[in-house]
Order: C-alpha cells, then sequence, then structure tokens
C-alpha cells in the first residue's frame, strides 16, 4: 500500500471537523473485494471484530484475536484508496494498562496501515485513550452497548434506558474529553443518542441509535443480507445476498448432477482451432 494510492483517503482531523456537517457512511469491512465495493461511497470503512462472528462462525468476538485483524485490516487495506481505514482492538488487547494498548494500537496501525483504531469503553477507558491519542495514535471510541463486554452486561441489550442514561451521557463526555476523534453509538436509545450528539463535540456514529447521529455504520454482511443468523431490529437489508447465493449454489449442484455443467462452451477441445493461413 503506497502513499499515493492513500492520499486521497480522509485523516481522523477530517473526520472531526466533519461534525454537524453531510452525514459520515460507514461499513465494516473484511476482505478486499468488499472493500473495493465500498471505497468510492463511504468515509470511513471499519474492520471490525465483528469478522469473529460474520466470517470465522463465532458466537461473540471475545475470540477475536490480534492475528485475526491484522490479516483482514490488511486485506482491507489493498481495497481501499479512497475511504479511511480504522481497526477494531480485539478484547484482551487494551485494557490491562494503557502501556499493552499502546504496543498493540501501534502494532495494528503498523502492519495494516490503519489511520486509527477503534476501542470499546467509556469513563474507565477514559485515561487510555489520552495516553494513545498523546503518543500519536487517533482513536475512535464506542460506548452503548459494547460487544466485548456481553458477559458484564448481561447480553446483546439496549443500554441507556432509565437510570442508566445519565452514566452513558458521562461515558461519551469522557472519551470526547480524553481526545478521541469520534465515537460509536450502539443500540442506544434515540432520545438519548440526539442528547448525546448535541452535548459533546466530536462526531457520533450510530449502529441501532438515531438518524440525528453525526454519522451511520452497518455490518456489511448484516445491510447485504449475507449474515441471515439473526436480522436486528436496527439492521435494513438492502439485498438478499445470502439467499441469492444459497439458489445459485443449489442451481449450480442440480446442474453437476444432471451433467448439463460443464456443457459445450465450458470444456476444452483436445486441439486449439486453427486460425487459418498466416498472412
Amino acid at each position: 500500500m503506497s502513499a499515493t494510492a492513500r492520499k486521497t483517503a480522509p485523516m481522523p482531523t477530517d473526520i472531526l471537523a466533519a461534525k454537524g456537517g453531510t452525514p459520515l457512511v460507514s461499513l465494516t469491512a473484511y476482505t478486499t473485494p468488499m472493500a473495493r465495493m465500498m471505497d468510492d461511497h463511504c468515509d470511513f470503512v471499519l474492520v471490525g471484530d465483528s469478522v469473529g462472528m460474520v466470517l470465522h462462525g463465532l458466537t461473540s468476538t471475545l475470540g477475536v484475536t490480534m492475528e485475526m485483524m491484522i490479516l483482514h485490516g490488511q486485506a482491507v487495506a489493498r481495497g481501499l484508496q479512497k475511504a479511511m481505514l480504522v481497526i477494531d482492538m480485539p478484547f484482551g488487547s487494551y485494557e490491562e494498562s494503557p502501556e499493552q494498548a499502546f504496543r498493540n494500537a501501534a502494532r495494528l496501525i503498523r502492519e495494516t496501515g490503519a489511520a486509527a483504531v477503534k476501542l470499546e469503553g467509556g469513563v474507565h477507558m477514559a485515561d487510555t485513550i489520552a495516553f494513545l491519542v498523546a503518543r500519536g495514535v487517533p482513536v475512535m471510541a464506542h460506548v452503548g452497548l459494547t460487544p466485548q463486554a456481553i458477559n458484564t452486561l448481561g447480553g446483546y441489550k439496549v443500554q441507556g434506558r432509565a437510570d442508566q442514561a445519565e452514566a452513558l451521557l458521562a461515558d461519551a463526555r469522557a472519551v470526547a474529553d480524553a481526545g478521541a476523534f469520534s465515537v460509536v453509538l450502539e443500540k442506544v436509545p434515540a432520545s438519548l443518542a440526539d442528547r448525546i450528539t448535541a452535548d459533546i463535540a466530536i462526531p457520533t456514529i450510530g449502529i441501532g441509535a438515531s438518524a440525528g447521529c453525526d454519522g451511520q455504520i452497518l455490518v456489511v454482511d448484516d445491510m447485504l443480507g449475507l449474515f441471515t443468523a439473526f436480522k436486528p431490529k436496527f439492521v435494513k437489508r438492502y439485498a438478499a445476498l445470502g439467499e441469492d447465493g444459497e439458489a445459485a449454489i443449489a442451481a449450480y449442484a442440480a446442474d453437476v448432477r444432471a451433467r448439463s455443467f460443464p456443457a459445450q462452451e465450458h470444456i476444452f477441445a483436445d486441439e486449439a482451432p486453427s486460425k487459418g493461413p498466416a498472412s
């Protein structure tokens, strides 16, 4: 990945400057072909630790490793020229100490070419965010439903209702004050997401939050209907590629069993056809 190839991509400071403007567009990506498809349309692309569930069949994001994130980060980087690349820090790679977080964030950026890392957590991660930012690592924060904490949250539940609202607002304020250039709000009631968006100076990126956020992100396989194990309420499916793909595979299997594939146009003759006398 050359510097020339990536020079048109926005930087974290550009994302920060987009606060209150045209909504930011983002999707997750895990492969080069998918990154190429979204490069013209997204402001930033996230290599999410959701890769563990979407592509590797894990039941949560907790089993995702640094090596998995680097492998998929490198693949996505090859497909991007215009969109900014952000990469998730996996569970266990940053919680122990700011120093641990810096070592792993630096490795992710160095080995993938990402412009920024994303990590989960609010007030309790503010010191780590400040430590990273002070050392040249741009951080996208993530509050609300934080999938790496599902065992303590009790599952994939909406966060910030009733008496949780003030704590979630405090989380958003803390990551903004610590120097994060944006924050993902996941599964947060719309009224609270709007309140947070108005309250903090950095862009909010909604996923199951509010249309009033400064941007939106979805898992691309959910949006395309490729990942069909479940459909979260906040996902709008813009295609049904999983169903189309299964139908295509069934048609292929039927053709093979009927010996109608490969047909004559798909096979090679014993000898190449003559091109006629040389001129």
